[in-house]
């Protein structure tokens, strides 16, 4: 291929690049870094592709500096809900095992400052420009740099800064090695972003992947349940065209009175038979809108995790009694008896719950209750195979002086250890008494998610006769609690 050259001109689709390349060339020749720099960013952005994880970058970013210049730094980073300035790295501990908050003299600005015997400079997910916010140093960034973000984005954006860099001691830096840094900060700001970016995206695809099995467990495979209904009223209307073709018949001729007291009969239990499928038709139908709804929201797609849609409701009211009549055939079926308790303490309050997440939480415990209730014998040496359910108060919970409310499904059978029960909240988990069962383990591990989601914690505990699994929600601040929290056992 013939080598092109440069009066021939350039592809249009190549134009901007190159622009941008001369422009880069350009500033690299007027900064004018020795070969000691020169090796410092080299060595970083080397370190910064053969590391992965985020904590291993941190680390990076206050090694180079120390092993190239020997001077010390900090990295502060805004984390957490409130987006407050914490250090999560130095170069005299390492990475931190719980991000500290950043001490007083270190605060979040939009230009590089002095303070005590530290320079701090602020580190941003792309280059700032001057006229945003009336800095017009050299540190922060050439004019080429600073048009092209501004033109890319449309426009600069203040709150992408996303921490502090602090370097010490103040008085072993020139104005040159202020410059420099003042670089080498965008350059952690600029990988910072792209790995955050990357790593949310994993974040995401995981969250969907897990969405997609909780879509597919709570939702797709009860689904099935209307082939059953639908197979049902389809043999209900082959007899109501039989017994049709029987009334035709009988109208043809006379009849006696005995034969038509048989097919009104007849037509009496279709009916009833027919009203009865369409219950379940309208109930079943009311349940998966309802699992729908909760799981194919908006926002968990935009954001990448479940977002709770709470309102105060009557939990044995509106989930657990709507759930248990979904279940009851199944229950019956496989001849377990549904004890109800005495006082489910849902109809003294309301509490504030996502009733579409919660219901599916019954829903995945009435369905293993149904699979995995065994017979036993109880205290009195009789046969027992129930299922119970109930809540009580606990004290300090979620902390000291405030009450929770323990959520309990209780099954006879053979008891679990504590930690054979408990480890069945993993995913993909399953007891060694699901041989047989149908079944993927995620049930359990979904109910974990949506509790904990609620500020709740998950638990078994094995119990005389059988096997308890429980979940605790923080219970209503306590002047809106009943005189029956003060008996909170």
């Amino acid at each position: 291929m013939a080598k092109r050259s440069p009066a021939q001109g350039k592809p249009p689709d190549l134009e901007a690049i190159c622009r941008r390349v001369r422009e880069k060339s350009k500033s690299y020749d007027r900064y004018n870094f020795s070969s000691k720099y020169n090796d410092f960013l080299k060595a970083f952005f080397d370190l910064a592709q053969e590391y992965d994880s985020l904590e291993d970058f941190y680390r990076i970013c206050v090694a180079v500096p120390l092993e190239i210049t020997g001077v010390a730094s900090r990295l502060y980073l805004c984390q957490g809900s409130r987006q407050c300035l914490q250090l999560v790295c130095d170069s005299e501990r390492g990475v931190l095992p719980v991000p500290e908050p950043a001490p007083g003299h270190i605060f979040m600005d939009y230009s590089p400052y002095e303070i005590e015997n530290s320079y701090v400079i602020p580190i941003y997910s792309k280059q700032p420009a001057a006229e945003c916010h009336g800095d017009e140093t050299p540190d922060s960034g050439d004019d080429e740099t600073r048009g092209f973000w501004c033109g890319l984005k449309g426009g600069c954006e203040r709150h992408r800064i996303l921490g502090m860099f602090e370097i010490m001691p103040l008085d072993s830096l020139s104005e040159a090695d202020r410059f420099f840094y003042g670089k080498y900060t965008n350059r952690i700001g600029y990988n910072l972003d792209n790995r955050r970016i990357a790593l949310q995206n994993i974040d995401h695809l995981k969250f969907i992947n897990t969405l997609v099995m909780d879509i597919e467990h709570n939702v797709i495979v009860p689904n099935m349940y209307f082939r059953h209904l639908f197979n049902k009223l389809k043999k209900k209307i082959l007899k109501l065209e039989e017994l049709n073709r029987e009334i035709r018949d009988m109208a043809a001729r006379d009849c006696n009175e005995r034969d038509c007291s048989h097919c009104l009969h007849r037509c009496e239990d279709l009916e009833q038979d027919l009203l009865r499928y369409h219950g379940e038709l309208v109930k079943h139908h009311a349940n998966m809108s309802l699992f729908l709804e909760s799981l194919f929201r908006r926002e968990h797609f935009q954001r990448g995790h479940l977002v709770l849609h709470p309102r105060r409701c009557h939990v044995e009211k509106e989930v657990v009694l709507p759930q248990l009549e979904h279940y009851a055939s199944r229950l019956r079926a496989a001849n377990i008896t549904i004890e109800h308790p005495e006082n489910m303490l849902g109809d003294e309050f309301q509490i504030l719950v996502d009733v579409g997440l919660l219901a599916q939480v019954y829903a995945n415990l009435f369905s293993n209750a149904a699979k995995y209730t065994r017979e036993v014998i109880d205290h009195h040496g009789r046969p027992r195979k129930a299922m119970a359910y109930g809540c009580r108060f606990v004290e300090n919970y979620p902390k000291p002086g405030r009450i929770g409310i323990k959520f309990n499904v209780f099954t006879t059978g053979p008891n679990y250890t504590p930690e054979e029960g408990n480890r069945l909240f993993v995913e993909g988990r399953r007891g060694d008494d699901s041989d047989g069962v149908p079944g993927t383990g995620h049930g359990l591990s979904f109910i974990r998610h949506v509790i904990e989601m609620h500020g709740g914690t998950v638990g078994y505990e094995p119990t005389p006769e059988g096997n308890n699994f429980y979940f605790i929600l923080p219970a209503p601040p306590p002047e809106l609690l009943p005189e029956l929290a003060d008996d909170a056992s």
